[in-house]
């Protein structure tokens, strides 16, 4: 690419939420550069749940029966496997909406369907292999004055040494994720609410006869989460935070005999699933957000603005419906012509601002409520006595839980399930796609 090219919008990251944002801006006549840093789209995602609102947006972009042909399960029940047996917090089917299920389909699907629809628009550029690492202003790459532009580093013509370049545009959105190099680079700094736990991820064996879709395995001091991805299941297991380092020296025995007691039908792959910690990741949870999502030509969107915790797997969700809003809110200031006045960035987070505030305040609620006390039930951590002792590797089962209050209020009122389905699977403020966009 040649040095100081233009365009109007520079979108950092092709997420979910940078790929919606290019595509339906690039549908109503505005020139966009999305910069992706990874070569494809082929790599471990945690989110892979596409909810009944984003389902909804991509019907009225034209794109849902694309989508439908794709490999999928569907859950239609939020909800857990307790140590009495399944438990159910919320019902999708009781949505007055034309998807009444969460499809479970790998993200890398999802963005490659987007990055085919952006393809087929004169004015969408997806640029892969092209990481942002700084930002132009007026007078150069120094702080202070208005953002003009990415300082991006990558292979200009698919090909030869990755080398350092600059996009001008008359505006930047940040959509690079909650570790955003652009929001670093604009000296915007997120809140910190806290988060009691972190995530191990790692991947088990699936076998035909096992159940399809998503399970949230649930007991004393236990959290398992397994995602269906067809051959094999993707697992988070719940840990509390700070302990990543004291359960590895416990070893790799003691964690899978913990699985085996937690899933007892996952015991028979457990023996080369995870084959090592080098096959466990953790999943630094966080929750945060910025108090100012803009300065002048700059917008910070999804992730980048808002990091969220995984309970409910809202993340996306929520990503997804700030860049419709963004979309919608920005078009008529682009088409005039000019970098769009901070005072159109401004309504992008003030339409946001709230839905993000109610989701954030319910994970914070399901994090000291919740997950809180069950990780302080943890078996594991309880004194050892002569009469049961234990070892690292050889853990006690866990010991027989109760239902938690939530799922005993929906068990007695099954019509208030239908509340946690309408926060998880649509959110506070749903948005759909602006008339110019739909196809």
């Amino acid at each position: 690419m040649p040095a100081n090219e233009r365009t109007r919008v520079a979108i950092a990251g092709g997420g979910p939420a940078g790929m919606f944002l290019g595509l339906i801006l690039a549908r109503g006549g505005v020139s966009v550069t999305v910069l992706e840093k990874h070569a494809d789209f082929l790599r471990d995602f945690r989110g892979d749940t596409v909810h009944p609102s984003t389902l909804t947006l991509l019907d009225e972009l034209g794109l849902g029966e694309q989508f439908a042909s794709l490999p999928q399960r569907r859950i239609t029940w939020i909800g857990a496997e307790l140590d009495s047996g399944p438990a159910q917090l919320g019902d999708l089917t009781r949505l007055r909406v034309p998807h009444r299920y969460i499809a479970l389909v790998p993200q890398w699907d999802l963005l490659e369907l987007l990055a085919d629809a952006g393809a087929r628009e004169p004015g969408f550029r997806l640029l892969r292999e092209a990481e942002v690492t700084g930002l132009l202003r007026d007078g150069g790459t120094g702080d202070g004055g208005r953002v003009t532009g990415v300082v991006w580093r990558g292979r200009a013509d698919g090909g030869g040494p990755r080398t350092q370049h600059t996009l001008e545009a008359d505006l930047v959105v940040a959509c690079d994720g909650r570790g955003s190099s652009v929001r670093a680079a604009a000296g915007l700094v997120p809140r910190e609410f806290g988060a009691p736990m972190d995530v191990w991820w790692f991947r088990v064996r699936r076998e035909q006869s096992d159940p399809e879709g998503a399970i949230g395995r649930l007991s004393r001091g236990q959290f398992l989460i397994m995602i269906d991805r067809g051959d094999y299941w993707q697992c988070g297991f719940l840990i509390r935070k700070g302990a990543d380092a004291k359960l590895r020296d416990e070893g790799l025995d003691a964690f899978r005999s913990r699985l085996a007691a937690l899933q007892p039908w996952l015991a028979d792959r457990l023996g080369d699933a995870p084959a090592s910690f080098d096959d466990v990741k953790l999943l630094d949870v966080r929750l945060d957000r910025l108090d100012r999502w803009h300065l002048p030509g700059l917008l910070v969107i999804g992730d980048a603005a808002h990091a969220m915790s995984p309970v409910g797997g809202v993340g996306i969700n929520l990503a997804v419906q700030d860049a419709v809003a963004a979309a919608r809110i920005l078009q008529p200031a682009l088409a005039r012509g000019g970098p769009p006045p901070e005072s159109v960035l401004q309504s992008v987070q003030r339409r946001r601002w709230w839905p993000t505030v109610v989701v954030q305040s319910f994970q914070q609620l399901a994090h000291y409520g919740v997950v809180n006390r069950f990780l302080d039930e943890d078996a594991s951590e309880r004194p050892r006595t002569p009469e049961s002792p234990r070892t690292p590797a050889s853990p006690r089962p866990p010991e027989g839980m109760g239902r938690p209050l939530p799922f005993r209020i929906a068990d007695a009122l099954p019509a208030l399930r239908g509340i946690p389905a309408r926060l998880v699977g649509i959110g506070p403020l749903p948005e759909h796609a602006p008339y110019w966009a739909r196809r």
